[in-house]
């Protein structure tokens, strides 16, 4: 059954994000989203893979649990229900946010930015057979010329999510500009309720 719920950013408690699949926690975009969302608290999470030293790709079977665990882990230390916090991430990052949520993570909502909707030039491989159980307000933002999934594509796609969705598109492409990008998710914050 589909969750209607609108977002709202007044029961936010923090914002986990986490890198693309090629990158760390010190990606540019999550550093701007950091210092522009303060004083919320944000966490810039690496996954298990990076924190080991590796440079590769993580699985999904072992990034999911480790996002869940450590999200769980900070809103304990916040002293907060997980159900207040913001999930989501860049690319591989927002995905595996998504996933972590389809698979019953609590969240206050979820944050795709540049979502990986397919491989580029591979548009019958796509990523989002779990999007349908995904129940909370999502905020998905993406450049208009991505190759990873085309804003009508996007559209398409995300209209199986359960819980309310919005697309934002931006200049760019992949690893569009950090300026509208954070003005689109602080728009969302912003917000009012009801």
């Amino acid at each position: 059954m589909a969750d209607d719920r609108a977002f709202d950013p007044t029961t936010v408690a923090g914002v986990v994000l986490t890198p693309g699949a090629g990158a760390d926690r010190d990606h540019r975009t999550l550093v701007a989203l950091e210092a522009a969302l303060a004083p919320l608290p944000v966490l810039r999470l690496d996954f298990a893979n990076r924190e080991r030293g590796s440079r590769g790709p993580e699985r999904a079977e072992a990034a999911v649990p480790h996002l869940r665990e450590r999200a769980d882990a900070w809103a304990d230390e916040l002293g907060v229900d997980p159900a207040r916090l913001v999930l989501g991430g860049r690319s591989f990052g927002g995905r595996m946010a998504s996933m972590a949520v389809a698979q019953g993570q609590p969240a206050a909502g979820l944050l795709l930015l540049s979502y990986p909707l397919h491989p580029p030039g591979r548009p019958e491989q796509l990523r989002v057979g779990h999007l349908p159980d995904v129940r909370v307000p999502v905020l998905a933002v993406s450049g208009e010329r991505d190759p990873f999934g085309s804003p009508d594509e996007l559209r398409h796609h995300l209209a199986s999510l359960a819980g309310p969705w919005e697309l934002v598109t931006v200049p760019g492409d992949h690893s569009p500009q950090d300026p509208p990008v954070v003005a689109a998710v602080l728009g969302w914050f912003a917000r009012p309720v009801g």
